[in-house]
């Protein structure tokens, strides 16, 4: 049994249409290959030009969406490739239906593949929002400043906003590990029963 990947190799997408798989490599390589700052500045600052202006935080909301969209699709894309193709065709000679094969079958397992790198992007999103600052949002980073600036404690204000981002980052590592858990059980039985 090999893999769900195909002959095609990097070029493999999971969509047969050509027009849903040329917008998504664009998507992704776009979205991926552009610094997010500029990424938050176009959205923010040349959308207006075409008629489109959104406000600070719906710029920053749909900047931070976008980038990190394109990363976790293809780690989904990823994961789903990484289950054996046998584990699909069995299913259907059980005479299972796509969606039951699609959610009971391939995302139980692919979810053991896409947390750890799926969570890492989530910390790298919470850690990224502080570029909205440059917007004049009131976000952490914003406030750690302009109080900083208003007191001339930077030193204690960043360390502070730095303390924030840390706690949070632990607390989406905490979830991510006890996810991490959840999806590894039957992977860990089954090596452990080797």
């Amino acid at each position: 049994m090999g893999t769900g990947a195909t002959s095609a190799g990097p070029a493999n997408r999971l969509s047969s249409n050509a027009l849903a798989f040329g917008v998504a490599t664009f998507y992704a390589s776009f979205f991926r290959g552009t610094p997010l700052l500029v990424q938050v500045l176009i959205i923010y600052l040349a959308l207006p030009q075409f008629g489109i202006v959104l406000s600070g935080f719906a710029s920053g909301i749909l900047a931070l969406s976008l980038n990190y969209g394109a990363y976790l699709a293809e780690t989904i894309r990823a994961g789903i490739l990484s289950v054996p193709r046998g584990q699909a065709e069995a299913a259907k000679a059980l005479g299972l239906g796509r969606g039951v094969i699609a959610f009971k079958v391939i995302a139980p397992q692919a979810m053991r593949i896409i947390i750890p790198p799926a969570g890492g992007n989530f910390i790298s999103m919470l850690k990224d929002s502080s570029l909205v600052s440059i917007m004049g949002l009131w976000e952490l980073n914003f406030l750690a400043q302009s109080y900083g600036r208003a007191t001339y404690h930077y030193m204690e204000m960043l360390l502070t906003a730095a303390a924030i981002y840390w706690f949070l980052s632990i607390g989406l590592e905490l979830v991510q590990n006890r996810l991490e858990r959840r999806f590894g059980r039957g992977f860990m039985a089954d090596r452990q029963g080797r």
